[in-house]
This record gives structure tokens, sequence and C-alpha cells, in this order.
């Protein structure tokens, strides 16, 4: 049996994937710190299916301890480490740089120092479409610069892209970065925009738009992204960086439109200046992806909505 852990397993992306995991037969153990960058008991949540896996373990604790570390990798030999746990959130990165340079840096160095020690041959890193910061060249390729981050956040996520090469390099752990782009889906963040717009339409209350709703983004459902992760697990060896992402983008004038009209509400809208950190638009190329994984989203924007709306209406704390 294929033994797996999960680094931020309790949060949106890494939930999903757990279960998907176990769903196929694999041991899985997550390691989250449930930090309160938002309810930790909404995280505690999305495991409550997994928790009763009897393959599935949890550990709490931080990626920056190397006592856990050791703790998990030491118990008992792995075949692969998913590293999903960061800070998150462009924005918050730009009001405290050293929290995000401690987690998303420091932890992800005693994360791969804790690998190298334990032999664990596979390594994933969970990057982001924020690395490509204001590229003009569209759509966004692995092969394009991204020397120019415009967010702390983003810029860590390239460091950890560089991190995770130098381990590769060094030691021959098989190493495989994957560039999210926007994901959504059932559990996502409560701060994220669309969820964050589907609360507040709900309510009848304003949804402030940053610009004049012409930036676009690359959204991507969660099981696509799920789907991208596991057949990297399966199919990447030596270094891959990958973008896996829904290959078209929606302006965010549309995005707001499209959630109220799926609520049934009329959007009020608040218009304010653009926010530093931000970018004009993401957009993936997945050419490479669908070579090497034989990977393509399969849910459309308007699909996916319907089925986060679905969840959204289900949820109690939906009125937060």
């Amino acid at each position: 049996m294929q033994r797996i852990l999960v680094t931020g397993g309790a949060g949106f992306i890494g939930s999903h994937l757990v279960e998907r995991l176990l769903g196929e037969g694999r041991r899985v153990v997550v390691l989250d710190n449930f930090d309160s960058f938002y309810d930790p008991s909404v995280k505690r949540a999305n495991l409550e299916a997994a928790s009763r896996h009897p393959s599935f373990r949890l550990v709490e604790g931080d990626i920056r301890d190397r006592g856990v570390l050791d703790g998990i990798l030491g118990a008992e030999p792995l075949d692969a480490v998913v590293h999903l746990a960061a800070r998150a959130g462009v924005r918050p990165s730009i009001e405290d740089p050293e929290l995000y340079a401690s987690v998303n840096l420091d932890g992800t160095t005693r994360l791969l120092e804790a690998c190298r020690r334990s032999g664990v041959p596979r390594f994933l890193f969970g990057s982001s479409s924020s690395v490509y910061g204001n590229n003009e060249k569209v759509p966004f390729s692995e092969s394009d610069p991204v020397d120019h981050p415009v967010s702390p956040y983003a810029a860590t996520k390239k460091a950890g892209e560089l991190l995770a090469y130098t381990y590769h390099h060094l030691f021959g752990m098989d190493v495989t970065c994957l560039r999210f782009f926007t994901v959504y889906g059932p559990r996502q963040r409560p701060e994220m925009a669309i969820h964050k717009f589907a609360r507040l339409l709900s309510q009848g209350r304003e949804v402030e738009q940053y610009g004049d709703g012409s930036s676009a983004r690359d959204y991507t459902y969660v099981s696509d992204i799920v789907d991208g992760v596991v057949l990297a697990l399966d199919r990447c060896r030596g270094y891959r960086v990958l973008n896996l992402g829904g290959s078209r983008t929606t302006a965010l004038r549309e995005l707001i439109a499209k959630i109220a009209a799926g609520l049934g509400v009329e959007a009020r809208v608040r218009i304010l200046p653009p926010q530093p950190g931000d970018v004009e638009r993401t957009w993936a190329d997945v050419g490479a992806a669908k070579e090497a994984l034989g990977w393509e989203p399969r849910t459309g924007i308007d699909r996916g909505l319907e089925r986060f709306l679905e969840w959204f209406r289900r949820q109690p704390h939906r009125a937060l």
C-alpha cells in the first residue's frame, strides 16, 4: 500500500486530495497545524469523512517543527510527500511578509530536509499561478520567465520551486512543482473571491470590486486539480514544473454576475481602486500537463459554479 504525507491536508485542496487518495486504497498521513487564518473548525469539518477511514492518520503540528517532521517520517517509510501547507493569500502577504517567509520558505526547507534525511523518493510542491506576475504574454507557459513576482506570497512560491529543484539536483529526489490557477469548489476558503462573493450576495450586501472589473482569472475546479495531483504522483519523475488551470479566463465583473444569477439575486457592487499585488489576468497553457500526464480540465466555470453553489447552500456557516 502506497504511503503518502499530505501537508496542509485539512485545507480546501488538501482535504479533497486526501479523500481521493484514501478512496484509491492509499495510506495517508495529514500534517496540519489548523492555523487561525480562517476558522479551524471549518478545516476539522473538512476531514470528517477521512477521519473515519482506517488508512488515515492526522498529526497536528507545524511544518517548521523539526521534531514533528522527524516523528512522522521516522515512524514509517513514505513513498511521497505532497506539500500543500502554506501561508496563503496575496494581500495579507504584503502586510506581513516575514510570516510568509517563515512559513513558506523556512517550513518548505525543513520539510525537504526531513525528506532527505528519511530518504523520501518523491516530493510534490503546490505552487501558484502568482509566480507569473503581470506577464504580458498569454496564455502563461512553464517556459516563461518568472523573475518579477508582485507580492511576497508569489515570491515565496517561486522560491519554493527553486528550493525543490536544488534537492532534486543534489539528492536525486523526484520533484514536481504544480502551479495551481485560482482553485474553487466546495470547501473553498471563506476569504477567496467566489466564496466571499456568494456569502455577501446571499445576504444582500455589497460586493467590493477592485478596478473596473476587467481583470480576469483562470478559474480551476478543485476535482480537476486533484486529478492533476494524483496523475503527477503516479507519472512524474525527475524535475517538472506544470501548470494546472482551467485554460480559459473569466473577467471579474462576469464572475460576479454569474454568482448573482446562480443565487437568484441582484448584484450590488461597490467599485474600489485596484489593490497592490493583484495581477491583471491569469491564463494557463496546459499543454505540458496534457503531454506529461494526459491531463486536461474537465469542469467549465458555469458547471463548476453550479456545483459550488449547491454546496454553499447547504453550509450552516454561509451567513458568517
